[in-house]
């Protein structure tokens, strides 16, 4: 709606009445374009409030993720100090390098105030523990059966965290335009319309006085001359 109207319209340099017809025509789309504009300044601005809204929401459900991330991480990587404890480093590394597991990743858009957002699902195998590759009965104990389901709640918990930390990038760069937009109505268009219609308001009053004036000239002359 914003590009529509006159480029003198966003031409700083230029005369405000440059190319503008001081014509009633022209002052009444102006009051249109300025009624435009504002309601568009109003609705830009109650997007940028619900999409601040959205922003604090999804960071706080990160900065959850992250101290959960953090917790379970420690009791992973405990998990795994434990498993060293039953295990030599070598044969833990020859256990994880050597075990298969199938991941499939699906990742949807979400629209959320016309921002594209990803929604990552992960899906990964249910096999049991002593069906997979590289998983023996004899060669392995509990120990390590903890620390590969701790290990598969941190990948899930990663994806969501992904997930959510795309949101807080994309919303961010979303509010930083549309608060652009929002300064550029309310502080350069609006103004600037109505500045025009002001002065194309101010240019039909001194053409209507102009022209009673000349009203009165042929009146005063036509009487002087019926006299003589």
């Amino acid at each position: 709606m914003i590009y529509n109207l006159p480029p003198t319209i966003y031409n700083p340099r230029c005369d405000i009445m440059a190319d503008v017809n001081p014509t009633r025509m022209e002052l009444i789309k102006t009051k249109e374009r300025i009624a435009l504009a504002r309601n568009g300044y109003k609705l830009l601005k109650q997007k940028r409030d619900v999409l601040i809204m959205e922003f604090f929401k999804v960071l706080k459900k990160a900065q959850d993720l992250r101290g959960q991330l953090a917790q379970m991480m420690a009791g992973a990587y405990r998990s795994v100090a434990m498993a060293e404890l039953y295990h030599s480093g070598f044969e833990l590394q020859n256990i994880s390098l050597n075990m298969h597991r199938s991941i499939d990743i699906d990742i949807e858009v979400k629209n959320v105030m016309g921002i594209k957002i990803p929604s990552i699902t992960a899906q990964m195998g249910q096999t049991a523990f002593l069906q997979r590759d590289g998983y023996y009965f004899a060669g392995t104990s509990a120990k390590i059966d903890d620390a590969v389901v701790k290990f598969e709640e941190v990948f899930r918990t990663v994806m969501l965290l992904a997930e959510t930390e795309t949101a807080i990038k994309r919303l961010i760069l979303e509010i930083e335009k549309t608060k652009r937009r929002v300064n550029a109505l309310d502080y350069v268009l609006v103004p600037r319309l109505e500045k025009q219609m002001k002065d194309i308001a101010f240019r039909l009053d001194e053409m209507e006085r102009d022209g009673f004036v000349s009203l009165k000239s042929i009146k005063r002359a036509l009487e002087k001359k019926r006299g003589k």
